[in-house]
């Protein structure tokens, strides 16, 4: 830490090593053998991993969107695999119903009442596969379980586990039988992220480590629960001094302000893009943030919120390029905050 930062965090009362639990250190290690596990199934993305797992320690939600067969679903599986933890998967489709997300009320005859079964909801990571194929009502059923971490059934609310964190993987919406995820839902969303096709020598690598084996069934938890919670504490006390807090909201009211933008970045998304920063922080084995995570995570966690100025004829895919550019304009004009 620097002399500045260090002198920073004194005046405002902040303790400079956070008091007890895991270190940043070893919050960086335990990060490093979680990210080497899943590229031993996923190859060549180790910045999506990288995303996927700055989510997971900033207790965020994280939305995987790209075409069929990429890897979305494997990136998912194969982070929750590496955490011991529960792991429910919901295979979104046009007939699902909200209580089969959240659960339902079964009377009990022989106690004469209704008890309630709790849904796939209830697990520490929560796999949503091509969560845009359901209803939008049922989307919604998972509004207050990711704003608010419960679920409201006959009146009734039951807290979700800690952690708890929604892996969604949605396909482009020009595709078949999907339906657009409204504004509510996508701000629900800390980041977004889209994998990608390998390039050459990683589908190569791919094909050559499937012959006889599926990697990820030989995948074995890195971190115990109870050690991803300390992971999880210590990214929350990474600090951020005030000259990073205003870079951040001095991005998102450029977004506000933008000309070809109908609707800005969400006060939420200005509070989870710091999160992110703090978590990408300690990822990297920084005890503060620097301007640097809060510009790299600024796509991310902006462009799928932001709705656009309605163009003719523009397709789905377009826009989420122009939104891309936009973001990256704006970070690229924003004054830099100087640490020093």
């Amino acid at each position: 830490m620097t002399d500045a930062a260090a002198a920073e965090r004194e005046r405002v009362g902040e303790p400079l090593h956070g008091g007890g639990g895991l270190s940043v250190a070893e919050v960086s290690e335990l990060s490093s053998q979680i990210i080497n596990r899943i590229e031993t199934v996923i190859d060549g993305k180790r910045e999506a991993i990288r995303t996927a797992l700055t989510v997971l320690l900033a207790e965020g939600h994280l939305l995987i969107e790209d075409v069929p067969g990429v890897g979305k679903t494997m990136l998912a599986r194969a982070l929750a695999a590496s955490v011991d933890g529960t792991v429910s998967r919901i295979q979104f489709t046009p007939d699902l119903l909200p209580s089969d997300v959240t659960g339902v009320a079964v009377f009990d005859q022989r106690e004469s009442r209704f008890e309630f079964k709790p849904g796939p909801v209830f697990a520490h990571i929560v796999i949503g596969d091509e969560i845009n194929r359901a209803s939008p009502k049922t989307q919604s059923a998972l509004l207050e379980c990711m704003a608010e971490r419960q679920v409201t059934a006959d009146g009734t609310t039951y807290e979700l586990a800690r952690p708890f964190t929604v892996f969604a993987t949605q396909n482009p919406v020009e595709m078949e039988g999907t339906y657009p995820l409204p504004e509510a839902q996508r701000d629900r969303f800390t980041a977004r992220l889209s994998i990608g096709y390998p390039d050459a020598q990683a589908e190569m690598a791919m094909l050559t480590s499937r012959d006889e084996w599926d990697p990820l069934s030989a995948i074995e938890p890195v971190v115990t629960l109870a050690e991803l919670v300390s992971m999880i504490d210590a990214s929350h006390r990474v600090f951020a001094s005030p000259s990073v807090k205003a870079y951040a909201v001095a991005l998102a009211t450029a977004t506000r302000d933008h000309p070809e933008l109908r609707l800005g970045a969400s006060p939420r998304a200005t509070l989870q893009l710091l999160t992110a920063a703090r978590a990408r922080a300690a990822v990297e084995g920084h005890e503060f943030v620097l301007p640097d995570h809060i510009a790299a995570l600024a796509d991310s966690v902006f462009a799928h919120r932001l709705v656009p100025v309605p163009r003719l004829g523009e397709r789905s895919s377009d826009t989420a390029s122009a939104l891309r550019e936009i973001v990256a304009e704006i970070v690229a004009s924003t004054p830099v905050p100087d640490l020093r």
